[in-house]
């Protein structure tokens, strides 16, 4: 009995630790970048960026995502008109992307109708030379760039 009640006593902080390296990087209801992929189409970019959100219906759903070059000016929004609320996470792509030559690294943000911008932005590294970007992690939207 004593074994059982020192672990009961303990649980909180497990619990707790636990939490802190499983946690997700945005409150809860807010729409998550999991993934993004940029394929080089001749001068253009295509890319394919995959969002987790928990739709709930026409009044709270991810309804858009862009790319911004890391002073934060838009490149590119892609518009999504619909609740995915059966299908999580779900990836769409954007075509004819026009990121400069010089740009090796742009960012993706997210957006849903209740909350508006995600706090978190995805990464991307673009390798010009083969023709490929690839997400390399969350960080940190910078504030008032809406």
């Amino acid at each position: 009995m004593k074994k059982s009640l020192a672990f009961l006593r303990r649980a909180p902080a497990m619990l707790l630790l636990a939490g802190l390296f499983h946690a997700p990087l945005v409150s809860a209801g807010e729409v998550t970048i999991v993934d993004a992929v940029f394929n080089r189409a001749g001068a253009h970019w295509n890319a394919s960026v995959t969002l987790r959100h928990a739709d709930t219906g026409w009044e709270h759903y991810a309804d858009a995502w862009r790319v911004v070059d890391a002073q934060g000016k838009v490149i590119k929004t892609r518009t999504l008109y619909h609740p995915h609320v059966d299908e999580q996470p779900f990836t769409r792509s954007l075509r004819d992307i026009e990121i400069p030559a010089d740009t090796t690294v742009v960012y993706i943000e997210a957006h849903d109708r209740k909350h508006g911008w995600a706090p978190q932005r995805m990464k991307v590294e673009l390798n010009p030379v083969f023709g490929r970007g690839k997400a390399v992690g969350l960080e940190p939207r910078p504030k008032g760039k809406d």
